[in-house]
């Protein structure tokens, strides 16, 4: 039961429908400075997460290697050209009638919001760990934060906020029933180091939501692929040699 992916898509809808009641309520100083707290939040999460890690060498290559391979791939990129594509059909539905921001700026907000909520490092990490482990403590961590974040977001774009549920449930859902059939084939330490992985991946969110520094979240996304392997080939091919 992918009762996270669940909790996670149902808090995005209800923040998009709570933001779009509370309309211009908020002010810009509240607004600014949750977020601030979001991040903070993501950081002590990533921290914690990071405290589980095994074999420190096989987590790190494995972040290396894969944001190398993500940058030279153009993943984030990729990754914000589909959620233009996605955008459309959302944008058609709701127009910016009520909202402050011109064309181009809702767009654009509606583009980071897609991103946000479908591709983020948390919740990949997040879907794959509930499906391998059913421990849903992530995801349910992140539905709080993603509950004022899209409450937020709504404020100045409305409804449209809550319908970016429906892809997140989507491709949450895919990669939690994709984790089902991974997670026979791994030992306790491989879980432990993807868990760590992720954590790194929480922890550079957290510095782009305090906007301390613009990680490229989207392009770290493979580490989450390879540190599993690399976990594995660390403890049965190089630790016997040392």
């Amino acid at each position: 039961m992918p009762t996270g992916v669940i909790i996670n898509a149902l808090s995005v809808a209800c923040g998009g429908i709570a933001g779009t009641l509370a309309g211009k309520k908020l002010t810009s100083d509240f607004k600014a400075n949750l977020t601030l707290i979001f991040g903070v939040c993501s950081m002590g999460m990533g921290i914690s997460s990071i405290g589980l890690m095994k074999y420190m060498p096989a987590v790190i290559f494995a972040i290396v290697l894969g944001t190398g391979l993500g940058l030279a791939l153009n993943l984030g990129k990729w990754i914000n050209k589909g959620a233009v594509q996605m955008q459309k059909p959302i944008a058609s539905l709701f127009k910016n009638q009520k909202s402050d921001l011109s064309q181009q700026e809702f767009i654009s907000t509606l583009v980071t919001i897609i991103v946000l909520f479908c591709a983020s490092g948390t919740g990949i990490y997040g879907s794959l760990d509930s499906g391998m482990t059913g421990d849903n403590t992530i995801l349910i961590s992140k539905s709080i934060l993603d509950f004022f974040t899209a409450a937020i977001f709504a404020c100045n774009l409305g409804l449209v906020v809550s319908v970016v549920a429906i892809p997140q449930f989507i491709i949450f859902f895919l990669l939690f029933l994709g984790a089902k059939f991974i997670y026979p084939m791994t030992t306790p330490e491989m879980i432990f180091d993807f868990k760590a992985c992720g954590g790194f991946l929480m922890l550079a969110t957290g510095f782009r939501m305090t906007k301390l520094k613009e990680f490229p979240i989207a392009d770290m996304i493979p580490a989450m692929v390879l540190v599993m392997p690399l976990s594995w080939l660390w403890v049965n091919c190089i630790l016997p040699l040392l």
